[in-house]
């Protein structure tokens, strides 16, 4: 009898943050910044409830029966996005948005270029991040659109 084929699938795993930030470009004028971003370049900020999900992919092992050790993703999404993001001023206790405008696609931009670090290389598939339940922005891991 042959050998099962090598079955592939996608885990996803979530986690909830809150953090505030304010939306503020410094190669805008101040008055720029309040047409584009609107009440959320408040000087003084505003709070989310974030909720990421991330998605990883590859071979389901025929002995343990996993793509990835639940465990290990937890510590990896701990160590990835709750220890940098969880109860921060993106803009003030991030390093990475001093020059980066904390908006949810650069979240999810930072979330990916950290956890890329830490996972099995090729296994980290999706970063999915809900700032609000209407505000929903996914992340591949692209980095400019191919041309035509």
């Amino acid at each position: 009898m042959a050998p099962p084929a090598a079955r592939l699938a996608r885990l996803s795993r979530s986690v909830c943050f809150s953090a505030c930030h304010r939306l503020h470009s410094k190669s805008l004028s101040d008055e720029e910044n309040l047409k584009l971003f609107g009440k959320c370049n408040n000087p003084n900020g505003h709070g989310h409830n974030y909720k990421v999900i991330v998605t990883v992919r590859g071979e389901i092992d025929p002995v343990s029966g996993m793509v990835i050790n639940l465990t290990d993703l937890k510590e990896y999404m701990q160590e990835a996005i709750m220890e940098p993001l969880d109860h921060k001023n993106l803009d003030k206790d991030v390093p990475y948005f001093a020059e980066v405008v904390s908006t949810t696609e650069n979240v999810a931009v930072f979330i990916w270029e950290n956890l890329k670090k830490l996972l099995p290389m090729g296994t980290l598939y999706k970063v999915k991040v809900y700032e609000t339940d209407q505000n929903i922005v996914v992340y591949k891991g692209e980095e400019t659109i191919s041309e035509k």
